[in-house]
């Protein structure tokens, strides 16, 4: 039948456009009730800091209560946060009203399973069979109730400090830490500071509008120049939902996604803790295959979207996987990608090898990779052009073995991602260029 709402992410758009506005909030509450909780339970309400988080944290307590399902009302808290507190907290089902790392007008809805894992498509498939059914209110008995639940957080708190080391803490460390004046803007800093690191908390001073502006994961500028500037020992800079990380080197150097999955699958090998293959995804620089390769360590690539590297982790025994972007999932610690979870992962190699992330990333080397992205009008796959796929396969043929060219739908914007790869910059500049000039003409 194919998803017509939802995303590689949930649900997600603009504020005030089809489908994020309160009347579709309502009816996929309704829906979402039917299908995950049929006969009543229980939901967590998680959100990020945009001000349409309250309208929408709002419409979904009304849908979920007028349908017999009582709801938990967290507040702002990263989307890993609520993954786990569903399955701690035995709920029903998790929801988190986010966009992520998207601009503040825009905003999004995303479901947990009982487990705290995301939804399949089969599941999504079978809410949106729903979402046009007229809305629905049981009568006062069977209504259910909504609760405030702000202090529970200090329970994923304490889970994030317990994927340390045992014994381990991070005293000696002076880090800065960029919340993007998101949903991690609490938790964060308090972890880092009950851990012993010393903090210097940038991007926490959130109100509504200047969520990823400027800083955090998308903008890191910011927290490149504080870092050098305090002489810090790194910085991590999260989203707007807390689920992807990117550090900073205490030289001011960037470390992406790409490398911090490096520098966790390194450290695990040498403790003797890391099972089956590395996945990355079409996406992961060649340089992440070659230098695990060096290391006697698998790679594996699957789709882009961390629900792709996460069922090929399960089919082939792995823990570790993530995406350039620094979605990464670490499965012997949590069982979604957790941008805190992460970033205490590389801080713990530090600790444990004495050495600072300048030289855990030395042993990787990037190839040169450009990603421009072509705005679309709507959603279309890009290779069912012919001229596309004509031009496609002459720049394969130009970069040989040596190179790669990826072209993707975005599964989240009205965007062509593409992605030229290949030993030299100035080439895979040329060919990225040539390739993002057919698409805008085809598409």
């Amino acid at each position: 039948m194919g998803r017509k709402y939802f995303g590689t992410d949930g649900v997600r758009g603009r504020v005030g456009e089809d489908p994020m506005t309160v009347e579709f909030a309502l009816h996929l509450a309704a829906a979402a009730a039917r299908v995950l909780a049929p006969g009543g339970g229980t939901a967590l309400i998680g959100k990020d800091t945009r001000l349409s988080g309250y309208m929408f944290e709002a419409a979904l307590e009304a849908g979920f209560v007028a349908s017999g399902v009582d709801v938990n009302l967290i507040g702002p808290l990263p989307t890993p946060a609520i993954a786990y507190l569903t399955h701690r907290f035995k709920c029903s089902f998790g929801v988190v009203i986010s966009a992520s790392h998207n601009p503040y007008e825009d905003n999004g809805i995303k479901f947990f399973d009982a487990s705290g894992s995301k939804l399949s498509d089969e599941i999504e498939e079978r809410i949106e069979a729903h979402i046009d059914e007229p809305l629905q209110t049981l009568e006062s008995t069977a209504l259910g109730k909504a609760t405030r639940v702000d202090r529970s957080r200090v329970v994923y708190q304490q889970f994030c400090a317990s994927t340390l080391p045992a014994g381990m803490d991070l005293s000696g460390l002076k880090v800065v830490v960029d919340c993007a004046n998101g949903a991690a803007y609490k938790v964060a800093p308090r972890v880092l500071a009950d851990l012993g690191a010393e903090i210097i908390p940038i991007g926490c001073s959130p109100n509504g509008r200047n969520i990823n502006v400027g800083c955090g994961s998308m903008s890191p500028e910011l927290l490149q120049l504080t870092v050098a500037g305090v002489g810090a020992d790194a910085g991590l800079g999260l989203d707007g939902d807390g689920d992807r990380l990117v550090m900073v080197d205490h030289l001011g150097r960037l470390v992406d996604g790409d490398q911090l999955l490096y520098v966790i699958a390194r450290d695990r090998r040498s403790r003797g803790e890391l099972a089956g293959p590395v996945v990355g995804t079409v996406m992961s620089n060649l340089g992440l295959e070659i230098a695990l390769r060096q290391e006697g360590v698998g790679f594996m690539r699957a789709a882009v979207g961390d629900r792709y590297v996460l069922a090929m982790l399960k089919e082939h025994g792995g823990v570790l996987g993530g995406e350039t972007s620094g979605h990464l999932l670490c499965l012997d610690r949590t069982t979604t990608g957790d941008g805190l979870v992460s970033a205490l992962q590389v801080l713990a190699a530090m600790k444990y090898s004495g050495r600072p992330l300048a030289e855990l990333t030395a042993g990787m080397s990037r190839l040169p990779q450009v990603m421009i992205n072509v705005r679309v009008a709507q959603r279309v796959d890009p290779l069912h052009s012919q001229p596309i796929q004509a031009a496609v396969r002459r720049v394969e043929a130009a970069l040989g073995s040596a190179g790669r060219v990826v072209l993707r739908a975005s599964g989240t914007e009205p965007l062509i991602r593409v992605m030229v790869e290949g030993m030299e910059e100035a080439v895979v500049t040329r060919h990225a260029n040539e390739l993002a000039d057919i698409v805008r003409q085809a598409v």
